[in-house]
């Protein structure tokens, strides 16, 4: 039995459609032993996304943003957040969307980036799917200057550091599942120091 056979929605409320969709949902959920159960949820819908790790594997470095989140902000983080660059959809293929977003915050421009997974960040209540790329980089490849969109209030800083640095210092989940898989598959230490 799949889970769409154990779900009856009963009713959908709107509860915001300001800077995403925010919604209630009550529905009936067929426990395993077959009972029904009466719950009700709220989703958070902002649409899916794509993420990236710059890394040279030589110099042991990777390219990070930094910016300043809100929602981090009122949950008492009192700086820039660092990050990999990262970005909506917006119904665009993922890997098409995610070399146009890292241009437009960091002035890196690359070729086809290596998907690596995607993942549900916060299934409990975000309905986001985030698709993970990594890709090689050399200095070069830095053809703008980045900064992000000015519009949508963006005031993006582009930092380059060593993986060591940035898996002591890290904060952001998605940024942290790519250092990880970085540090196992793209860039392993070889040998003890």
């Amino acid at each position: 039995m799949s889970i769409a056979d154990r779900i009856r929605i009963q009713d959908v409320t709107l509860l915001s459609d300001d800077w995403y969709v925010l919604k209630k949902t009550r529905f009936d959920y067929r426990r395993a032993d077959g009972t029904w159960q009466r719950l009700s949820r709220e989703t958070y819908d902002r649409g899916n996304g794509a993420t990236i790790l710059l890394y040279d594997p030589d110099r042991r470095t990777v390219v990070l943003t930094r910016q300043f989140r809100f929602p981090a902000f009122v949950n008492g983080h009192d700086d820039l957040l660092t990050e990999a660059p990262a970005g909506l959809l917006d119904g665009a293929d993922p890997a098409d969307r995610i070399r146009r977003e890292l241009a437009e915050e960091t002035g890196y421009v690359i070729g086809t980036p290596q998907r690596l997974f995607d993942a549900f960040m916060s299934p409990g209540s975000v309905t986001e799917r985030l698709h993970f790329f990594a890709a090689p980089y050399h200095p070069n490849d830095r053809q703008g200057p980045g900064g992000g969109n000015v519009e949508e209030g963006e005031e993006i800083s582009v930092l380059e550091i060593s993986i060591d640095e940035a898996l002591a210092s890290i904060r952001d989940g998605k940024t942290i599942c790519l250092l990880l898989y970085a540090s196992l598959y793209l860039m392993p230490r070889v040998g003890t120091e």
